[in-house]
C-alpha cells in the first residue's frame, strides 16, 4: 500500500489548510483511515480517523470542532481540512491506513503509514 500526503505548508495562527491523501495498492474502500501527528521531540499522536464507508469520524479532544477528515472511495482520497490553526498545531501530519473498517485511534492499529507533510503554524 502506497499513501501519498501533500498539503502543508506555513499559515499564520487562525489560518485554514487542507491536507490529502492519494492511496494505492489495496481496495481502499475496505479499511478506516486515520490522521496523526508528531511535533518536534515529542510522540506521533492521533488526530482523527473515519470508517471504511465514511459513517463515523473521531477526534482527538485538541482539535474537535476545528478539523474535519473525509473521504472518498471512488477516487482513494482522504482529506483533513484543518480550521482555525493554532501554533500548537505545528506538527508532521501523517495519513495512515487502518487493519480494519472501524479503526480509531491507536497507532498500532494501522498497518501502512504516508511519508508525512509538515504544518507549520506561525504566531
Amino acid at each position: 500500500v502506497q499513501l501519498q500526503a501533500c498539503g502543508g505548508g506555513l499559515v499564520q495562527t487562525g489560518g485554514s489548510l487542507r491536507l490529502s491523501c492519494a492511496a494505492s495498492g489495496r481496495t481502499f474502500s475496505n479499511f478506516a483511515m486515520g490522521w496523526f501527528r508528531q511535533a518536534p521531540g515529542k510522540d506521533r499522536d492521533f488526530v482523527a480517523s473515519i470508517t471504511w464507508n465514511g459513517d463515523m469520524t473521531f477526534y482527538a479532544d485538541s482539535v474537535k470542532g476545528r478539523f474535519t477528515i473525509s473521504r472518498d472511495n471512488t477516487n482513494n482520497m482522504v482529506w483533513l481540512q484543518m480550521n482555525s490553526l493554532k501554533p500548537e498545531d505545528t506538527a508532521v501530519y501523517y495519513c495512515a491506513s487502518g487493519r480494519s473498517r472501524r479503526t480509531r485511534a491507536r497507532s498500532m492499529e494501522y498497518d501502512h503509514w504516508g511519508q508525512g507533510t509538515l504544518v507549520t503554524v506561525s504566531s
